[in-house]
């Protein structure tokens, strides 16, 4: 079965003083002032216009400009937070998609958007993520492809080469959130372990700079990857593990760990068939660490990265994995399996440990649709945070909001005389080493048992359950995957670069 050619074509962004002379303008209003900034163009609005589709400006208005104006569009960016602009730069992509479906010209494919001159990056970046992003669509149809807006210009008064330059990092940064929403996306009879190690060997494998190595099975069997290969067993198509590596061995060393279950039964521990064919996102923390790396050799950041993500389908057959059993991990360390169903952090302690005792990291960060706690915890749009120490967690939680990515952070502590003593006690196993779901709240029992793997090196766990995939339609995302994370992920390894 054919799907839709990958990664998804997004709208190319340009920035130039001049107007195109055919295409479509669109201006932005801030709520509470009707009139468009720059104000050079409030003399194309009438008044009679104004009052009658009553222009608030308020965020994720978009009106058409009256008959016979320059001005097509205007779009509200309420206060003027970068977060507004995004929310509008969305909107806006969707109002003329939508007109190109009813049978706009073929010169709307082309449109442009005049910047206020107070406009500043912040601003811009976001604007540019939504119009990028606020149009996606991913179908597996026999129909023919609706028209979509081709390119976006920014048209500004002065300082051309400075906006230039923010739209274009803006521009990588909503590629990568478009990337991991395709991988995210594609549906599991097409999207097997193979699959996913091919397709990040096309992607993030061909960016500057990056090299690509994917491992199979029997690699696998040889070097002991028992978490892999357990949650693997069941399946007619066997695991994959995925090493993507870029940057100089001088320079810090940023490790990155991706989930990716390609789909998820809950093998013996059945899932409730209701939601279970969403799983074909359960790999989402995969997909933003494939698309992560992608961008970060395009933006070209000066530190040393590895990239790992564990490919595998936890399926039910006779040779899946079973509760009870006694699982031995890359390194030695043992699990006593509870739930096949809780099959993410037995692929990811293979990959942690690997990193451990191969890579010396500087960092090691995690990422993966891991419990269902987390959306009871924090709902559908923020990441849960667990992190080894503050520095590490202020770090990660300054990239989400350079981002536009929300998240909190979760308790994960030791500290003598905190209740939480009794989590990280609860992760010792009567048969094993440890066992792979510990009494507590799920979200931090899921946590505290992935630390066992990571030797006490500087670690977040980022648990993407809720905001990894959305049933509706706001901001800039649209229903499905999300790709959140990737920029996340690209913003932190920044933090790091010299």
């Amino acid at each position: 079965m054919s799907v839709p050619a990958l990664p998804t074509a997004l709208p190319e962004v340009e920035v130039s003083t001049a107007a195109r002379r055919a295409a479509p303008l669109a201006v932005l209003c801030r709520s509470g002032d009707p009139v468009p900034t720059p104000v050079t163009r409030a003399g194309e609005l009438s008044d009679e216009w104004m009052a009658t589709v009553a222009l608030t400006g308020k965020v994720g208005e978009v009106q058409p400009g009256p008959v016979g104006s320059a001005v097509r569009w205007v779009a509200g960016i309420g206060d003027g937070e970068p977060d507004q602009w995004r929310a509008a730069g969305a909107a806006l992509i969707r109002a003329h998609n939508g007109r190109l479906e009813d049978g706009g010209p073929a010169a709307e494919r082309h449109l442009q958007v005049e910047l206020p001159p107070d406009a500043d990056e912040d601003q811009v970046a976001e604007l540019v993520r939504g119009l990028r992003l606020g149009g996606y669509t991913f179908a597996v149809t026999g129909e023919p492809g609706k028209p979509r807006a081709r390119t976006v210009r920014l048209v500004v008064a002065e300082a051309k080469a400075e906006v230039e330059a923010v739209a274009n990092r803006a521009a990588v940064m909503a590629a990568a959130t478009g990337l991991a929403r395709d991988l995210a996306n594609t549906p599991s009879n097409v999207k097997d372990p193979a699959w996913l190690a091919r397709m990040a060997t096309r992607t993030a494998g061909r960016a500057p700079g990056v090299d690509a190595t994917v491992r199979d099975h029997h690699w696998l069997a040889q070097h002991g990857f028992g978490g892999v290969l357990a949650v693997g067993g069941g399946s007619t198509r066997p695991p994959r593990l995925v090493q993507l590596t870029s940057g100089r061995r001088r320079a810090p060393h940023v490790v990155l760990v991706g989930k990716g279950i390609t789909f998820d039964t809950g093998g013996i521990s059945v899932k409730p068939a209701d939601g279970m064919h969403l799983m074909r996102t359960d790999m989402a923390g995969g997909a933003a660490v494939i698309a992560a790396v992608e961008a970060i050799g395009r933006l070209g950041l000066d530190v040393r990265l590895t990239a790992l993500v564990p490919c595998a389908e936890n399926h039910m057959s006779g040779s899946a994995y079973r509760p009870g059993d006694v699982v031995r991990h890359y390194g030695g360390r043992t699990t006593e399996v509870t739930n096949t169903d809780a099959e993410g952090r037995m692929v990811m302690a293979d990959a942690l440990a690997f990193a451990v005792r191969n890579l010396s990291p500087d960092l090691l960060v995690d990422v993966a649709t891991l419990t269902g706690a987390m959306k009871i915890s924090l709902g559908l749009r923020t990441g849960g945070l667990f992190a080894s120490d503050d520095d590490v967690a202020a770090r990660v939680l300054d990239a989400g909001e350079r981002a536009g990515e929300n998240w909190w952070r979760m308790p994960l502590s030791t500290d003598s005389g905190s209740v939480r003593d009794e989590f990280a006690e609860s992760v010792r196993s009567d048969i094993a080493d440890v066992r792979q779901c510990p009494p507590g709240p799920g979200g931090i029992a899921a946590a505290m048992f992935l630390r066992e793997f990571t030797e006490g090196l500087p670690w977040a766990h980022m648990d993407i359950a809720g905001p990894a995939r959305s049933d509706r339609t706001y901001d800039e995302v649209t229903t499905g995957a999300t790709g959140f994370a990737a920029r996340t992920l690209v913003e932190l390894v920044a933090s790091y670069a010299r």
